[in-house]
């Protein structure tokens, strides 16, 4: 069983520090008054034991205490431009960061959980026992902020008050860092005392950058202490790997609501969003995408976005499943971002008035950011992520080097984005959500929209996506089973979260009409797999908006569904309605019979794969395999009537009017 403090605290033991009394003349032989005056504001113990033995530590020339003020953001700005970490570009508060050309994603081969010696983690996941991760520490960051600013930030992870909102520090000696944290994270300086004692705990993150040379990569890690909620990152500085309260801080999220809060909350790989529907009612979503599965895109769609990554989940006194977004920005991949596809996105970027921080673009050489698949005309040379290039360019392999990195990305605020309904996602009382979809990277298997039709089929269908390998992390590669989306940051083994995942959803704490129903979505169906030729996809990004409107009406009995064995998929008129009223577009029967057909051996080839692969773990849920027996028999039962392709017509025969 997976504990907290279990174990000693290598921060601690490398740092030395163990009363406030010790600490004290840390305190003042590092920080001036004024940054000392600001610390001694912070009452609780032991994150004040946290940050003093960061200090010894790493031992910085100084420490900035960054409280949230707008003089303590502007000069980590200002910091972050001087030292070189960014630099400015044409608009006005936009600026460029490039890391290094050999770290631009998450460093997933060095990345790992500290565990204890009984402990276990996700079969996928990398370990390291305490003692050798405490010896790597000791050597690697120790001094690692020497003639360096270490910068403090109090930061909440979530809306103040929310019940799933989790107060965290992040220490780091990167200017640029702690500048991305001021966009995406709200401040809780002011009220950091009493926030870690509501939630029972807080987050460490620990970061430097060191030298930041390309030799120093090898040695670059990214720990995390599941027992102590603490990250330690080493000679990095893409944000994945450095801005912890990220994915570092969500893992320990996983695990608190695995372990310590079972049928009470879910931290999720999810957007969240709002889609005003009839009567201007707002029905909010949230769904979980991997990278590049069109996560960003469908949180966008929404008339009231509220967050395009993560998200808290809490069954609510009232039986409503709740959600807050813990982030308050967007660290967002551009490449295919354009005024097609992300409107609002794209008027952010393209218009004066928002800050935005770049990172691995091109810049050409009017200081003007471009990237692969804007819809925009590229510029001939200009400087991107490998240094000078121009067009035609080559790496030492004789490969094209892209005008930008697959991985390039945008950091702003959500508030820039003008669909985004702010005082909605400020509210401590999160949203209520009707609609969870999964969707994943499949160009020949499933429809463009289905709906489970139990609990349990929908915790199968989170388990069940798959996409392809993308450049958000540098060692994947091909075809990747992705359970929920979440499964690069479940610690634990991943029985015990989906023995979570089918107590949270079969919860009787949700009262009548209040529980969620659970969707498939699925974009990238192609040509060639309904009988055409290509792979040019059987649809277009904007067709998003139907599919989500489908599951705003059908979330409240509004439209009537077609059952299948894999659940229930939409009917021909209802579609068609909503492709005119929604985005003024025809949509022919014979796209719809193409696009919601069973092909019955390319879902059954899906089921064998996942049974295969969830046969090699221990202690599964049997409920899993139970459902996906269920489906096989009643999708055979189809083929033998029927055949191996079965049309609409047919299993609305089948379901009855």
């Amino acid at each position: 069983m997976f504990e907290i403090k279990k174990g000693f605290d290598i921060l601690a033991e490398v740092g030395g520090i163990k009363t406030i009394q010790e600490a004290r003349p840390v305190f003042e032989k590092s920080m001036d008054k004024e940054n000392l005056e600001k610390l001694y504001r912070i009452n609780n113990d032991e994150a004040l034991l946290k940050i003093a033995n960061s200090i010894t530590m790493c031992r910085p020339e100084s420490v900035f205490v960054v409280t949230g003020t707008k003089e303590d953001v502007r000069r980590v700005r200002e910091l972050s431009l001087e030292r070189g970490e960014e630099a400015p570009l044409a608009m006005k508060d936009h600026t460029i960061h490039f890391d290094l050309p050999k770290e631009q994603a998450r460093i997933i081969d060095r990345t790992f959980y500290i565990i204890n010696e009984d402990e276990e983690v996700s079969l996928l996941a990398k370990k390291i026992f305490r003692k050798e991760a405490h010896e790597y520490v000791r050597q690697y960051m120790s001094g690692i902020m020497e003639g360096m600013i270490m910068f403090v930030g109090f930061y909440s992870r979530g809306p103040v008050g929310a019940k799933a909102s989790i107060p965290a520090l992040e220490i780091t000696s990167s200017a640029y860092v702690t500048h991305s944290a001021n966009l995406l994270y709200r401040g809780v300086y002011e009220h950091f005392d009493e926030e870690a004692e509501r939630a029972g705990i807080f987050f460490t993150n620990v970061h430097s950058q060191g030298r930041n040379r390309r030799e120093d990569l090898p040695n670059a890690r990214v720990f995390m202490d599941r027992s102590w909620l603490t990250t330690f990152s080493m000679f990095c500085t893409y944000a994945g790997n450095t801005l912890l309260l990220k994915k570092g801080n969500h893992r320990f999220a996983v695990d608190l609501a695995t372990y310590y809060r079972l049928e009470d909350e879910l931290s999720e790989h999810m957007f969240i969003t709002g889609l005003r529907g009839p009567g201007d009612r707002i029905t909010f979503f949230a769904g979980a995408a991997p990278s590049g599965c069109g996560k960003t895109t469908t949180a966008m769609v929404g008339t009231d976005f509220i967050g395009d990554d993560l998200a808290q989940l809490w069954i609510a006194d009232d039986g409503t499943l709740r959600a807050v977004n813990p982030e308050k920005g967007i660290f967002g991949i551009v490449q295919d971002v354009n005024r097609e596809s992300d409107p609002y996105l794209m008027k952010a970027l393209r218009e004066e008035g928002t800050e935005v921080i770049w990172s691995n673009v091109l810049i050409d050489e009017n200081g003007v950011p471009y990237w692969v698949g804007n819809g925009e005309e590229p510029p001939k040379k200009g400087v991107n992520f490998q240094g000078e290039w121009w067009e035609g360019k080559k790496d030492e392999n004789g490969k094209e080097i892209p005008m930008s990195h697959p991985n390039s990305r945008c950091t702003l605020e959500n508030a820039a984005i003008e669909n985004y309904n702010e005082p909605i996602a400020e509210d401590p009382g999160g949203v209520p959500v009707k609609v969870i979809t999964y969707s994943g990277r499949d160009s020949d298997t499933m429809p463009p929209v289905w709906v489970a039709k139990t609990p349990d089929e929908g915790v199968v269908l989170g388990a069940s996506i798959l996409s392809a390998a993308t450049a958000t992390e540098l060692g994947a590669k091909g075809v990747r089973r992705q359970p929920w989306a979440n499964e690069p940051f479940i610690p634990g083994p991943l029985p015990d979260y989906m023995k979570a995942q089918f107590i949270f959803f079969n919860s009787k704490k949700f009262t009548q009409g209040n529980r969620p129903i659970i969707a498939g979505l699925n974009y990238f169906l192609t040509h060639r797999a309904r009988g055409g030729q290509g792979d040019k996809l059987l649809g277009e990004k904007r067709d998003v908006r139907v599919w989500l409107g489908w599951l705003e009406r059908r979330a409240h009995g509004d439209v009537g569904a077609i059952e299948t064995p894999i659940g229930y998929i939409p009917k021909y008129e209802d579609l068609k309605s909503l492709f005119e009223s929604d985005i003024n577009k025809d949509y022919p029967e014979d796209l719809y019979n193409k696009q919601f057909s069973l092909y019955i051996d390319n879902i059954i080839v899906r089921i064998d794969l996942q049974e295969e692969a969830y046969g090699k773990e221990k202690n599964l849920p049997k409920r899993l395999f139970e459902v996906y027996e269920e489906q096989r028999k009643r999708l055979l039962a189809l083929k033998d009537k029927y055949g191996p392709i079965v049309t609409p017509d047919q299993l609305k025969g089948e379901s009855g009017p």
